[in-house]
């Protein structure tokens, strides 16, 4: 069998990695689009609050069921096929997807509308583990940070735009949203064509077995990894890192409507200022690590989205202030996930790489489904109001750096000593 890197031509490999950081793009903007375009449909209902609080939750956990379904038959597709096959059918099906989407938006229905966020969750979870699973089989090894750097920021920037776009769709075609699952299925159409030109990779394991039980397959595959001290602490991480992001985004639109009463396009700014920041922290994050995962940048990515969520919580900050804690605390938020995707992607065998993707898949949506949960939960039954959620999540990211800090008690500050240094960063023995 070959080994992943055997594939890689050296000086050829650019072509086949864009290709597949534009198919992410374009999947990952329409993901966005189409979440946002159905919110922002349900916001300008003007529904009570407490239905107001419950939509924006059910639009969550609509997204996040087929992950927590199929994520490990995604990793083991990934596994059994070549990623390169697997992401071109998946491309495939996103074009009937978006038919049904534009059928749901036309029919008004919001039960057809949260049906398409559903079925773009199927997408995305067979699209997952191929996408971060091919990466190592596609670039060389010392490009890896670098390149989880890119991707992470390039799927950050589509949540960007897609927020943007979502906003201008929503306001542009109100009364005709029809229009607006055109312009995507058009967009699925371009991703189909990009993903042609991905890297032709052969199989990892093409007699791997298919287990219906996937339950059974996550626990065989969480005993593997509990043996690599580092790539489960990179498992836990990434869980807690979409249960802190996904439960502050979910709460950042609800503070957007219900404290400062802004339109849709300057909701979506908030939520381009976080994007912003978590492409910056992303890209610097890979520049930073340069041919080595650079473990210190967990803990100090940490703090900072501590310190931000803290700050968003204050009683009448203004605007502006609030807007650059939200890109700051995306700066820290890019940081610290970065390198635990790059130790996700590095340390498991060419033939397990898909079905520990699909394994990490699954729990970060486990860590969204509990943050989904958990938010109409504090809104509804508890009452808190969204400057409490802020705080509550800057707690989270403390007990996070904390851990982090604690479980590799070196990192941070040989970090910080390579920074101070006269050399200025160096990689480390």
């Amino acid at each position: 069998m070959n080994s992943p890197n055997s594939v890689i031509n050296e000086t050829n490999w650019k072509r086949g990695f864009w290709c597949l950081m534009g198919t992410q793009f374009q999947g990952a903007f329409s993901d966005n689009v189409l979440k946002w375009l159905v919110i922002y449909l349900v916001i300008a209902q003007k529904m009570p609050k407490e239905q107001l609080d419950s939509l924006v939750s059910d639009s969550g956990m609509y997204f996040a069921i087929p992950f927590l379904l199929l994520s490990m038959f995604g990793g083991w597709m990934a596994d059994r096929f070549s990623k390169r096959h697997v992401m071109i059918g998946v491309k495939t099906m996103e074009i009937g997807i978006m038919v049904f989407a534009t059928y749901a938006l036309a029919s008004g229905r919001m039960g057809l509308q949260l049906a398409s966020i559903c079925l773009m969750g199927v997408h995305s979870a067979f699209f997952a583990a191929s996408k971060y699973g091919s990466l190592p089989e596609v670039v060389p090894p010392k490009k890896l940070s670098w390149a989880n750097g890119v991707i992470e920021m390039l799927t950050f920037l589509a949540a960007i735009f897609g927020t943007l776009a979502a906003a201008w769709l929503a306001e542009s075609f109100a009364g005709k949203p029809a229009w607006s699952g055109g312009i995507l299925l058009g967009l699925a159409m371009i991703g189909w064509l990009m993903s042609l030109g991905i890297t032709r990779v052969p199989a990892a394991s093409p007699d791997k077995p298919l287990r219906l039980n996937f339950l059974g397959d996550l626990w065989r595959e969480f005993k593997w990894m509990r043996t690599d001290r580092d790539l489960w602490r990179a498992n836990l991480g990434n869980t807690g890192f979409f249960f802190i992001a996904v439960l502050l985004q979910m709460n950042l639109v609800l503070y957007a409507e219900q404290v400062m009463h802004i339109k849709p396009m300057e909701n979506s700014a908030l939520q381009v200022a976080l994007a912003v920041g978590m492409a910056a922290g992303s890209l610097l994050a890979g520049k930073l690590s340069g041919d080595h995962v650079e473990y210190g940048l967990i803990p100090l990515g940490a703090f900072l989205m501590a310190a931000m969520g803290f700050a968003l919580g204050i009683d009448d900050i203004s605007k502006s202030a609030f807007t650059v804690c939200l890109t700051l605390l995306g700066i820290g938020g890019g940081m610290f996930i970065v390198p635990l995707a790059a130790v996700l992607q590095h340390r498991p065998p060419a033939d397990r790489k898909g079905s520990v993707q699909g394994a990490a898949s699954w729990l970060s949506w486990v860590g969204i489904s509990a943050a989904a949960l958990l938010q109409k939960e504090l809104n509804i039954r508890l009452g808190w109001t969204p400057g409490d959620i802020f705080w509550f999540c800057g707690a989270c990211a403390v007990i996070a750096g904390v851990y982090v800090t604690m479980s590799r008690p070196g990192a941070l500050p040989a970090l910080l000593k390579r920074w101070t240094s006269p050399g200025g960063m160096t990689k480390p023995e």
